[in-house]
């Protein structure tokens, strides 16, 4: 089953990096192969957020709407995720945000598996491309968003 993890420092804050990640509802306007993205709901959960979320993935002829369970930590700089319902059997995915001299450190990880053999392998085939290009992605907003340099 694919997993990527990888920690990047950028000139950016924890927080401003957090925020970007957060913003679920923007995806589409810079994630590739994430044509909508839907919050339909927010609710506080002690000292962090639940939000549900649906997002559309478009690759070649596919296209699937997932839904997952984010918990938003922002005391924490944490992001969680876990899938509820859609293409996948499971997925996961966490994000760290911390300030380091010089701007932040950001760590991902995820871990999934589709329950579509042909997508999976399909995926397989793609994947580290795929994960490079979504954190190039995350990168490429930040800078459009905060300027070069930040922190």
């Amino acid at each position: 089953m694919p997993t990527h993890s990888e920690t990047r420092k950028l000139p950016y804050t924890a927080q401003q990096m957090y925020d970007l990640v957060a913003d679920v509802a923007r995806y589409p306007e810079f994630l590739p192969w994430c044509s909508a993205a839907r919050v339909k709901s927010v609710t506080p959960h002690g000292d962090a957020e639940i939000m549900e979320a649906d997002l559309v993935i478009s690759f070649k002829v596919f296209r699937e709407r997932f839904t997952s369970r984010v918990e938003l930590m922002p005391g924490d700089k944490k992001i969680d995720t876990e899938y509820l319902d859609g293409p996948f059997r499971y997925m996961k995915s966490n994000w760290g945000f911390r300030d380091v001299e010089g701007g932040c450190e950001v760590s991902f990880f995820v871990d999934f598996a589709f329950r579509n053999m042909i997508l999976q392998r399909l995926i397989g085939v793609v994947f580290n491309e795929a994960m490079q290009r979504i954190v190039r992605a995350f990168e490429a907003r930040a800078e459009a968003l905060y300027g070069k340099e930040t922190a």
